[in-house]
């Protein structure tokens, strides 16, 4: 902020001094011409430029940060004014025929600032780009972010159907088999009722990485809701998903969870499904998932 008021004030107060230097030279070498000599017309076309520039100098300095840009910007700006400031001055006052050193007054700050105005503006436009580039980044990793769960380290239900569409896609494409396999707890609302929310969470968080660490690398997991997992198994037909789900109910079966404040273990139990995706999309996948595990909890004959 300090930088932002020395930027203002040291660039007003020397435009103040050249504008009133130049005055003072144009009074003391000229003399001042009478009303009908005067050229109203070049007055308010001269002057009027020069206020305008004056109130974008202002403009300028009252919305951009201190640096070389709002410098370069600064400096053209008060070049274009002195100029045009000058030229007004011509219409007051008359300078005898050998002061020639006006038209370099006149005219030279004009092109000096139009100059220094290009390079604040080339620096202006790649400032935004980068700028651009930042918040394109950051919109991005918000994006990313809210697609993920909070809880564990898992993509949430819009990511899973996400990576799920693609998963399909390129099933399709290389001819090759994609199947899922969905893993809920049972009497998850026990757990959360006996010992507390935060036990729960701690149960889903140890349920993630136990799965983790129990599927392969190419496999996706993501929590679809609630106590409820969903692994994307490329190139895996059905008798191998049904075998991989075996294995996970297995492995949350030998889970030896204990609780962090009476320190109890906990028996947990899983439920587990399999399917192989057939000409379906994301959506009709995951609700043919859902039948089958539904049929799984209740003990039914194995899904189709």
């Amino acid at each position: 902020m300090k930088s932002l008021l020395k930027l203002h004030t040291l660039t007003l107060l020397g435009l103040a001094f050249a504008a009133n230097a130049g005055l003072q030279i144009y009074l003391a070498t000229g003399e001042i011409k009478t009303w009908a000599e005067i050229n109203w017309m070049d007055v308010a076309g001269e002057g009027g430029s020069a206020v305008l520039s004056l109130v974008w100098l202002i403009m300028l300095l009252h919305s951009r940060p201190a640096g070389r840009v709002t410098r370069l910007l600064a400096l053209g700006l008060s070049c274009v004014f002195f100029s045009w400031w000058m030229d007004t001055l011509d219409e007051f006052i008359h300078l005898p025929e050998q002061a020639i050193w006006d038209n370099w007054l006149e005219t030279a700050p004009m092109p000096i600032g139009l100059l220094l105005l290009t390079l604040g503006i080339y620096h202006l436009n790649q400032e935004q780009r980068a700028i651009s580039q930042q918040m394109s980044k950051r919109e991005k990793l918000f994006r990313e972010h809210r697609l993920f769960d909070k809880l564990t380290p898992l993509g949430a239900a819009e990511y899973l159907r996400q990576q799920l569409q693609r998963a399909l896609a390129q099933a399709h494409e290389q001819a090759q088999p994609l199947s899922l396999v969905v893993v809920d707890i049972d009497d998850f609302n026990a757990i959360n009722q006996r010992y507390g929310q935060a036990e729960g969470d701690a149960v889903l968080q140890a349920m993630a990485q136990l799965l983790l660490l129990n599927l392969r690398r190419q496999d996706l997991l993501c929590r679809l809701a609630g106590d409820r997992f969903v692994a994307v198994l490329p190139n895996t037909g059905e008798a191998q998903a049904r075998l991989i789900a075996g294995e996970l109910q297995q492995a949350v079966t030998s889970l030896a969870h204990r609780t962090e404040q009476q320190g109890e273990r906990l028996y947990i139990h899983a439920s587990t499904a399999a399917v192989m995706a057939i000409d379906e999309n994301a959506e009709q996948l995951l609700k043919r998932l859902n039948l089958c595990l539904a049929k799984a909890k209740q003990r039914l004959p194995r899904c189709a």
